[in-house]
């Protein structure tokens, strides 16, 4: 990892520290995408099967996964790991269902009464990654919000395996979370189907979950489409920066680090410290742990574009860590908790050296769907909210509708709107 002097570095160098590796925008994706839409809309499930075979799904008839198969796989989950998916199944349905929100109800003045409501978004697909590292537990994080929210129905798509067969891992967690409309499905045809539904796959208004380039592009084709299905965030390559004084333990930071870069070569991994002995320590360590990796070769990558980026003091880091904006941010820092107040812009925060970004990936009860990209700038990660939406009401008496009257009109006619202000006068008889 390059190390970057912060105050001995010019604008143009600091802006160069904190920049992230370019997304790819390959007009030949876009094109392939374009066409793999416009097929599945025109040909439905008998396109879904083409591009399974072709893309190495292998043959598979019936594109509905059945109970019996997700039964079998929670079933032949080995006992640990089965108890391991309940407990965070429990603690992120603990912490999800304290999210949910309440009706507001306001009278802003005698006879005007206003309220906001919540309901949820009633068909919602979930897509669920399977490739180098099959993830089930975003099975647990898109899924038990959206069965909170009280969505309707609930779609979830993820790619077969050669044998036609589907991640026994993903299933299980599917089956635990009772999510029954399961589709060996998976890229850019799996989003097309959930955006305007075929025979077998029902259609959907707003579709969750990472994926590569080809889904990442489907999500934005389809979100442009007014019948096709919302997309949930924007998102790029995950990342981690990490906050550390000069009591934090070098090996511990080296594996936080790591544990990011492991996901991806497109990874980004920061270290912002005031301490040049840990910074000195973190590379040692890194290159020793690195050894041990079985996903070595996509962590050395993704480290390559990672910082170390020294700071005078850890409030300056703070602010460097906003400039950035960061999907994850660990402080490994004493009294870690005093930070939070000056943290404006972070997806999730891992408060103190005993809490490490895998918590929040897997069990502590957050969600693991985070903004990336800087995009925590303006988005927050996905939560019960994501899968509802707000409506506001208002009830207006006789007596209220007389007081406000007045006001409405001047401004409807100022507007040069009269059919405004006559919606108003036709009520009070004309009396305005």
């Amino acid at each position: 990892m390059e190390t970057i002097v912060w105050n001995g570095a010019t604008a143009a160098q600091k802006k160069k520290a904190l920049e992230r590796p370019a997304l790819p925008h390959d007009e030949n994706v876009f094109q392939t995408v374009e066409a793999i839409v416009g097929e599945v809309k025109a040909k439905g499930d008998t396109a879904l099967r083409t591009f399974n075979a072709r893309f190495g799904g292998g043959e598979r008839k019936n594109l509905r996964v059945a109970k019996n198969e997700m039964d079998a796989a929670l079933l032949a989950l080995p006992s640990e790991l089965r108890a391991s998916l309940r407990r965070a199944k429990r603690n992120i349905e603990r912490f999800h269902k304290a999210q949910r929100p309440e009706a507001v109800l306001c009278e802003t003045e005698p006879g005007v009464r206003c309220g906001l409501l919540w309901r949820p978004i009633e068909r919602v697909g979930l897509y669920i990654p399977a490739g180098t590292a099959p993830l089930f537990s975003a099975v647990l994080m898109e899924a038990v919000p959206a069965k909170i929210a009280g969505c309707a129905t609930i779609v979830l798509c993820t790619p077969p395996r050669r044998d036609g067969s589907v991640d026994p891992g993903i299933l299980a967690a599917a089956r635990l979370c009772g999510i029954k409309d399961v589709f060996a499905v998976g890229g850019a045809q799996a989003i097309a189907a959930m955006a305007y539904g075929t025979r077998t796959v029902p259609k959907v208004d707003k579709i969750f979950g990472p994926g590569n380039m080809y889904v990442t592009a489907a999500k934005q084709l389809v979100s442009q489409d007014p019948s096709g299905a919302v997309l949930d965030m924007p998102a790029g390559p995950s990342e981690v920066l990490v906050i550390a004084d000069a009591e934090a333990n070098a090996d511990w930071v080296a594996a936080d680090l790591l544990a990011q870069a492991e996901h991806d070569a497109a990874s980004q991994a920061i270290l912002l410290t005031s301490a040049k002995t840990l910074a000195k320590k973190v590379q040692e360590a890194l290159a020793q742990q690195l050894e041990a990796l079985p996903r070595k070769a996509i962590a050395e990558k993704s480290l390559k574009q990672g910082r170390i980026i020294l700071v005078r003091n850890i409030p300056e880091a703070v602010e460097v860590s906003n400039l950035y904006a960061p999907e994850h941010l660990i402080l490994h820092t004493k009294n870690a908790a005093r930070l939070l107040p000056t943290i404006r812009h972070a997806g999730s925060v891992f408060v103190g050296s005993t809490t490490p970004e895998t918590a929040g990936d897997y069990a502590s009860g957050t969600n693991h769907v985070l903004p990336t990209y800087g995009y925590a700038r303006t988005y927050g990660g996905l939560s019960v909210y994501s899968f509802m939406k707000s409506m506001t009401v208002q009830t207006l008496t006789s007596d209220g509708l007389k007081a406000l009257g007045p006001t409405l009109v001047r401004m409807a006619r100022a507007e040069t709107l009269d059919a405004h202000a006559n919606a108003v006068t036709v009520r009070l008889g004309g009396c305005l």
